[in-house]
């Protein structure tokens, strides 16, 4: 049987940090290393799998359980990337487990996903339950930037008829999440001698004014109508560039913008609503200059649609080691549920770890959280049929 501690150790000691659109660095980057490894484990059980490339250098890695006598799967989708690790203030790939934590990038998430979900894998695979139902585990890449792992598997012919994925939810059943859309706004200008500026068009001036209106319309998003479990929509600008030299007025300035989407709302609805408001904030010479690029991200929000049938098993199979049924709720990040779900499946998050720990300068999860949530994955799959 697989210790789910020894394995997060393995793969918290295995770089595969996602790039986010930044140059490649070899060393760390992509997430080749853990699939080489997670296949080598696979190829062991003797199961069926397959490797799938995603990106170059970065595969989806599925491997089958097929239980004694069962037609229905349950896919567990676990990502293998992680954030980067620059700010990091612990050595991120030397795992180090004090006073009941386990340190380390990728030790919560999600790492620990990956670890706690293959571990049940194994444990269906040697005792092959009774009443267990068919897995489809999946180690997805690029989570934490485009979701392109998770885009793949969900238009594959999967044949799953409810997916759980892979998150740190404190061990809570997360039904709803917010979607993202992500894209850039460039404004142009004319570049002269910052001696003489008026002889130029400063694109930085102009982007202020841009700035300036999307301040206001984040604010009146914060008041829009909010979503029951979610709250209310959000905009929010993280990155901006431009210019060449502080001697030359600026013919150029783009910046990035994060809008989280609540169930109901649409990746070209939410950019369509920037962009009209923009339209009525900005003078015509301002608003003709300036002009949007293509979304990198589009990631649906969540609301699973969830049968009662279903809503028994997981409460009961997912419970504590006292009995206490996970709480059901939503959370403001996105996942890998959500192309899965926009896809037509089932979904819901679920996993060891709190999200205040991930991406942190000292990432961490409690152990036992670890050996806990591969006894409910294990408990759940075998049981299913009882």
């Amino acid at each position: 049987m697989i210790d789910a501690i020894a394995l997060l150790k393995e793969l918290i000691s295995i770089p595969s940090v996602n790039p986010m659109g930044q140059p490649v660095i070899p060393e760390i980057h992509l997430e080749h290393r853990v699939t080489d490894f997670l296949e080598s484990e696979v190829r062991d059980l003797g199961v069926e799998y397959r490797r799938i490339e995603v990106l170059p250098g970065r595969d989806n890695l599925l491997a089958w359980y097929r239980a004694p006598q069962s037609d229905f799967t349950v896919l567990l989708d676990a990502h293998q990337d992680t954030v980067p690790v620059e700010t990091m203030v612990i050595p991120p790939f030397e795992p180090r487990l004090a006073e009941g934590k386990l340190y380390g990038r990728g030790s919560c998430d999600v790492k620990s996903g990956v670890a706690s979900m293959f571990a049940a894998f194994a444990r269906l695979v040697a005792e092959k339950p009774k009443h267990s139902c068919n897995v489809l585990m999946a180690f997805t890449v690029d989570e934490e930037y485009t979701h392109r792992g998770s885009s793949a598997l969900a238009g594959m012919d999967h044949g799953c008829g409810l997916g759980i994925v892979a998150e740190p939810t404190r061990m809570n059943l997360i039904v709803s999440h917010k979607g993202a859309v992500r894209w850039k706004i460039h404004a142009g200008g004319r570049a002269c001698h910052s001696s003489t500026p008026h002889l130029g068009d400063n694109a930085i001036y102009r982007m202020a004014r841009v700035l300036e209106a999307l301040a206001e319309f984040a604010c009146s998003l914060a008041g829009a109508p909010a979503d029951e479990m979610l709250g209310a929509p959000s905009l929010s600008v993280g990155r901006i560039t431009g210019g060449q030299s502080v001697n030359i007025v600026p013919d150029d300035c783009s910046i990035e913008i994060d809008r989280r989407l609540i169930p109901g709302e649409t990746v070209e609805g939410a950019i369509d609503q920037v962009r009209q408001f923009l339209k009525q904030r900005l003078s015509p010479g301002d608003f003709d200059k300036i002009r949007f690029g293509e979304p990198w991200v589009r990631m649906p929000a969540l609301r699973s649609e969830i049968s009662r049938s279903f809503w028994d098993k997981l409460q009961k199979g997912l419970a504590g080691p006292e009995g206490h049924v996970p709480e059901i709720g939503g959370v403001p990040y996105g996942t890998d549920a959500g192309p899965l779900a926009q896809a037509g499946l089932p979904c819901v998050v679920f996993g060891p770890g709190d999200i205040a720990q991930a991406h942190t300068e000292d990432e961490w999860i409690e152990a036992v959280q670890v050996t806990d949530a591969a006894d409910r994955y294990f408990r759940l799959l075998a049981d299913w049929h009882r």
